[in-house]
């Protein structure tokens, strides 16, 4: 073997292990990626309170929800007034007024403002027991005291005959079992050291990985197309949470209204999947049309450059005959 054979395997040699720890680098980046944008989206999209009310708020005036708020109260009153009923009219004929009445309420601008502020009740309650370590796990209750409140004076600024004579009762309403609370503080914490850690850790070994490769435009590229496949797995998880959500619930019933809060709920998490789906795309196909025609592009320049005619010299000037 002569000499030039033997001349690049020095220099090829050390840039196999250096390829090998680029490409662990930028497969560690793109499998952070989408546990990262989870992660973020629990801990802090979830978590905040102001978020999560505007998120819920539309829902007051879908179809599905109202039903299952209807259904729901009407058969707590019907459930309280049980003893009374028993004694007057037949349940079967008192019934459908009550839960007709109740329909007739949500959609009202009352029950728009009871369901912010149930909403908003609701998430300080858990959010308090989740964040609270100091104090025993106990079941998470809600004081409907407010609620009543606030809808009685929305009822009562709409003139509604007989809305001040509405008792405010401190009712407590059991939202989160003890059990659960304990579990879920366990998980929110493990969420919120996740969410901080995760995304940084993928920005380190996505840079890092790009800058060890021998060839960084192909390295850009697999990062792009890793992001990718990291956004549209987690557009597919989102889908099938959904379904196995739903699947769950014993209640067919009250499945779409179930259906449009989990759509509310993570709407967010949606749109970032798509994102990182269009943007790791964009940056892949935008490094392998620069690598593909950028030389050409450059040769043509240069070609162009260097055939352009020279510039005509400046003529003489002639000289006068005495």
């Amino acid at each position: 073997m002569s000499e030039r054979d033997r001349a690049p395997e020095p220099e090829q040699a050390p840039l196999r292990p250096r390829n090998a720890l680029s490409a662990v680098l930028l497969a560690l980046a793109c499998l952070l990626v989408p546990f990262g944008t989870l992660a973020a989206w629990a801990a802090h999209g979830l978590t905040d309170t102001g978020r999560y009310v505007r998120a819920m708020a539309p829902l007051a005036a879908d179809p599905d929800v109202q039903r299952a708020v209807a259904d729901a109260i009407g058969d707590g009153i019907m459930r309280e007034a049980g003893h009374k009923l028993d004694t007057g009219p037949p349940r079967g004929t008192v019934g459908p007024f009550v839960h007709d009445a109740v329909r007739s309420f949500t959609r009202t601008e009352a029950f728009r403002t009871g369901w912010d502020v149930a909403n908003q009740a609701v998430h300080d309650a858990v959010l308090r027991a989740l964040r609270d370590d100091g104090s025993r796990a106990a079941a998470v209750t809600v004081d409907l005291a407010p609620v009543v409140a606030r809808v009685k004076r929305q009822l009562a600024d709409d003139h509604v005959p007989f809305a001040h004579r509405i008792p405010v009762l401190h009712a407590r309403v059991p939202v989160l079992p003890a059990d659960d609370v304990d579990r879920l503080r366990k998980g929110y914490h493990v969420l919120d050291t996740a969410a901080f850690w995760l995304p940084l850790a993928a920005a380190v070994c996505a840079a890092a990985g790009v800058a060890l490769a021998v060839c960084r435009r192909r390295a850009v590229i697999a990062l792009g197309l890793g992001t990718a496949l990291g956004g549209g797995l987690l557009v597919l998880a989102v889908a099938i949470g959904r379904r196995l959500t739903l699947a769950d619930l014993p209640d067919t019933l009250h499945r779409p209204a179930a259906g449009a809060v989990y759509d509310a709920l993570t709407a967010t998490l949606l749109t970032v999947s798509w994102l990182l789906f269009s943007f790791g795309l964009t940056v892949a196909l935008g490094s392998w049309l620069t690598g593909r025609y950028g030389p050409r592009l450059a040769s043509r320049r240069r070609a162009r450059a260097s055939a352009a005619p020279g510039a005509d010299p400046a003529p003489e000037p002639t000289r006068s005959r005495a």
